[in-house]
């Protein structure tokens, strides 16, 4: 029930809008790509031959006159048999607002992984999250990289969507893949990844979105994750919304998740008001918050 449906992707892609407009803001002397791979564990391709793990990530970046940083980071999981690219106009609206953001593509669970997406390899992708959180903070901190002074480690969220939304609320809270340095999860379409007892409420600030027609994920699993989190805790109805177009169909919906997201994130990561998110919530009629802070 976790897929992204791929036939909507295609469907994104004929809207007419140009890819220019929303292609992710690149420094010139800065990477898009960074072609990671974790040695201390492996992936097995077909035939039975093991590698170690890829976890190729593409990178967004905040606008150059924002200055050279550190910024705040946000590490974003893809749904199943789908890759970051297909989540362009909200990564690049994230970046255009001042965060860096780290978008692995999931090694055997994207739409291109050898063989075809393997779905029981959801279980590797918190840690898939937090390897990329490792490498950024080393870059960040090392003078002879291009990335140095780019993050700032005591700022960090991580998100996601259908598979990679699971991925992400595992990495925020659940015991086995817990990653403490996570400051803040926004979790779309998504369930708890383990059993309910691997929650651990410990105040991560959650922003849970969900849309009313979902039937990939459907609301139930939505409402069970944030009945589990701790506060602050906020849950973003869509009402007639479906699994994948609130966040990649460029329209008013996507722009109700920009704004909410980018007020949450604001808040919890930044110095913006915690007001601000009921406003943003406020702007879309068939939107509905509700707010445990």
């Amino acid at each position: 029930m976790r897929g992204v449906l791929l036939a909507v992707a295609v469907a994104v892609a004929a809207t007419g809008v140009s890819a220019a407009l929303a292609a992710p803001a690149r420094h010139a002397a800065l990477p898009s790509v960074l072609r990671l791979v974790d040695p201390s564990r492996t992936i097995k391709l077909p035939g039975g031959k093991r590698e170690p793990r890829p976890v190729t990530t593409e990178l967004w970046y905040p606008p150059a006159r924002d200055g050279s940083g550190p910024f705040p980071l946000i590490v974003f999981g893809h749904g199943f048999a789908s890759t970051p690219w297909t989540y362009r106009y909200l990564l690049s609206a994230w970046a255009e607002a001042g965060y860096v953001v780290a978008a692995p593509v999931f090694p055997l669970g994207n739409a291109n992984a050898p063989g075809g997406p393997d779905e029981e390899d959801i279980v590797n992708q918190p840690r898939d999250m937090s390897f990329v959180i490792t490498r950024l903070l080393a870059f960040s901190a090392n003078r002879s990289s291009s990335l140095y002074g780019l993050v700032d480690p005591a700022r960090i969220a991580v998100a996601g969507q259908s598979d990679g939304a699971e991925t992400a609320f595992a990495a925020a809270y659940e015991r086995p893949w817990r990653d403490t340095r996570v400051d803040a999860a926004l979790v779309f379409s998504g369930a708890i990844l383990g059993p309910r007892r691997y929650v651990d409420p410990d105040g991560v600030p959650l922003l849970a979105v969900q849309g009313t027609a979902d039937k990939i994920n459907p609301p139930v699993y939505t409402r069970r994750l944030f009945r589990a989190s701790g506060r602050p805790k906020f849950l973003l109805l869509l009402r007639g919304a479906g699994h994948l177009p609130p966040y990649v169909r460029p329209g008013e919906k996507l722009a109700e998740v920009e704004r909410v997201s980018l007020a949450f994130l604001a808040h919890y990561l930044g110095d913006g008001s915690l007001d601000a998110i009921g406003r943003a919530a406020g702007e879309l009629p068939s939107a509905s918050l509700t707010s445990d802070p």
